[in-house]
């Protein structure tokens, strides 16, 4: 009777939920392929042609000065580094920005320290002391708060005396190191072009190769800059500022209406609310500034939290100031609103985390559940196929980044509806680890294990969500029925049990 009880339930009510579940997934799935496959062939297209941002917008060398005594030619730029507890990477930083090829007379260093120990804050300002006696014209500014986290700490230094007079702003984070051509390649773009707001450059990584978990980590790096930013500065000349390494007009950012700290992604913010003044921006996938990927699986963990619930959050807060917008076209608005917002931010992690991890697992124990093939097969091949093309020297790793990815919807379904409706911890900010490893190599450093609470050594959500994925898959072993999805649940169980226990793949045969 209980059994039949269960078939009837089954079959009433269950099922025809989750059939509902099914179709509207297939909706974001149709709508998530088709912006990768626009994406994805502008990138290709721009590729194929050489296309350069010198053919849309004027560049030309600074001629004519002495970068010594200094020339009027070269404007005002001041480089901002904000910092909060950088032990292992405030040297790097501050000393690549000092050393930038520009007048000494015409550039600023400002450091933005907002540490809270007091040794590390000692550190930062004995560095800062060691520049200027080198002849470097550079500020350490503190503050007696960190209200506004770092839009606060961007905010504050603006509104210094000596920053009103530079006409571009470089930002860079702690752990970032400018090559010193930077704004001899940049700051030109500004010069030249009155209505472009920011010049970007692409990120590059020294410690890639330390694990497997940056490995993968740089495949959606490699996939973000080549398609994504990409495609958005060839032909809306539109995409999110990375918030560090790139150059800004300081004119486009009082326009704007300045740094604000409504969400975590203050960067983004600033982006889009100086698009929608009109002002366009130049992605130049050239320059690259090096940088640090996060070591452990929790520091990535908490980046990713905070970038997809505050570009979540922002899609609710200024998506009306989109649609009223009287300097953006009908057009751009549509791609500002549906596919850099919606898609992106809100249906990529929700469709795969849904349907990959949830309706699929279920579906096995629910033999009246219809899943069409092209849902779970070739719409992931295609966009599998997709990614791969624009990234073709790590096809080795792709099984990992299938699986990695697939582990990590969880967070990032968790971190768009946290940020979309507001919930608890919407606008944590929590700043992400570095170990300082300046030079590229398989033997950067990782992070010192410290001795850890045992809540604080394991993730329970994974750990739980891989029994029921095992679970689910014995199930479809045993009791084999229309479908055989028993193989894939296994492999993504034992990914979600392997990041439930930390393992980010530092063994030699991971490299």
């Amino acid at each position: 009777m209980a059994y039949e009880l269960w078939v009837r339930v089954r079959g009433g009510v269950i099922a025809p939920t989750l059939q509902v579940a099914v179709w509207v997934c297939m909706v974001m799935s149709v709508m998530l392929v088709v912006e990768a496959t626009y994406n994805s062939a502008v990138s290709l297209g721009v590729k194929a042609i050489g296309w350069r941002p010198e053919w849309r917008f004027k560049w030309e060398p600074l001629a004519g000065a002495d970068e010594e005594k200094g020339s009027g030619e070269y404007p005002m730029v001041m480089v901002q580094i904000p910092m909060y507890n950088e032990l292992e990477v405030y040297k790097l930083s501050i000393g690549a920005a000092c050393e930038l090829n520009w007048p000494k007379d015409r550039i600023i260093v400002q450091v933005l320290d907002d540490s809270t120990d007091p040794f590390i804050k000692n550190l930062v300002e004995l560095e800062c002391e060691s520049w200027t006696s080198k002849g470097v014209n550079i500020k350490y500014a503190i503050r007696s708060s960190r209200k506004g986290f770092k839009a606060g700490a961007l905010k504050k230094g603006m509104e210094c005396d000596y920053a009103k007079q530079c006409e571009y702003i470089a930002i860079f984070d702690a752990d970032f190191q400018p090559e010193p051509d930077f704004l001899l390649r940049t700051v030109p773009f500004l010069m030249h072009n009155p209505n472009v707001a920011l010049v970007q450059a692409r990120w590059a990584f020294v410690n890639h190769t330390t694990s497997l978990l940056t490995r993968v980590q740089k495949m959606f790096f490699d996939y973000h800059f080549k398609v994504e930013q990409e495609a958005g500065s060839a032909t809306f000349a539109f995409f999110s500022f990375n918030g560090t390494a790139g150059v800004w007009r300081t004119a486009a950012i009082n326009e704007a209406g300045g740094w604000k700290d409504r969400t975590t992604v203050e960067d983004m913010d600033l982006a889009v609310r100086a698009s929608l003044k009109g002002w366009k921006f130049i992605y130049v996938g050239d320059i690259r500034v090096k940088s640090e990927l996060p070591s452990t699986y929790g520091a990535y963990c908490r980046q990713q939290f905070r970038w997809a619930c505050g570009g979540a959050n922002l899609f609710r807060k200024i998506a009306v100031d989109v649609l009223v917008a009287k300097d953006v076209s009908l057009l751009k608005k549509f791609y500002m609103l549906y596919s850099f917002f919606l898609v992106r931010r809100v249906v990529a992690p929700t469709v795969a985390c849904i349907l990959y991890n949830i309706i699929v697992p279920i579906s096995v124990m629910i033999p009246e559940l219809f899943i069409p093939i092209w849902g779970v097969a070739y719409i992931p091949m295609a966009l599998l196929i997709i990614t791969a093309i624009r990234n073709p020297r790590n096809l080795h790793i792709m099984p990992f980044w299938i699986l990695f990815e697939s582990v990590m919807t969880l967070l990032r379904m968790r971190a768009a509806l946290t940020g979309l409706l507001e919930l608890s911890g919407f606008n944590q900010w929590i700043v992400t680890k570095k170990v300082g490893s300046n030079f590229e190599g398989t033997d950067a450093p990782l992070l010192q294990k410290n001795r850890k609470r045992l809540r604080d050594r394991i993730n329970f959500p994974e750990i739980v969500f891989s029994v029921f994925l095992i679970f689910c898959a014995s199930y479809n072993l045993i009791f084999h029925g229309k479908t055989s999805y028993y193989f894939n649940l296994y492999l993504q169980g034992l990914a979600f049990l392997l990041l439930g226990f930390n393992f980010t793949g530092n063994f030699a045969c991971c490299h």
